[in-house]
């Protein structure tokens, strides 16, 4: 469903900004894992690859939920949410290995993000209430 009759609010603004951040700052790894994995000495070749792609996928899923949340469409608040969720787990391992500078931030930013996703104005620009 895709509704185009109000302006954009902000909290979708920002949640759209933040998705497409995230996409680039996962494309940034996906194109250091290239590099890396053309330029380095393997033991597992179709695992560096998989990795790879995961993070090529990741980069490209981000950027395509921002683009269509901007856009309106109401189906892809779900995937992005998840998507958001999944920083928790990452964030709390990245803590119990001693990565707590980077852990707590992006959990606070798995939970911003999802926040700013289920937040009443967004809601309503995408038509749910």
């Amino acid at each position: 469903m895709t509704i185009d009759s109000a302006p954009i609010p902000v909290t979708l603004r920002w949640a759209v900004r933040l998705l497409w951040a995230e996409a680039v700052a996962v494309g940034l790894i996906a194109a250091w894992l290239v590099w890396a994995d053309l330029t380095t000495a393997t033991r597992d070749l179709l695992s560096a690859l998989l990795v790879t792609a995961f993070a090529v996928g990741a980069a490209v899923a981000l950027w395509a939920l921002g683009r269509a949340l901007l856009r309106r469409q109401a189906g892809a608040r779900a995937p992005a949410i998840v998507l958001q969720l999944m920083l928790l787990p990452i964030g709390w391992f990245m803590i119990q290995a001693g990565l707590g500078w980077l852990g707590v931030p992006l959990m606070a930013l798995g939970l911003g993000v999802s926040w700013l996703l289920v937040s009443p104005p967004t809601t309503r620009a995408l038509g749910f209430e």
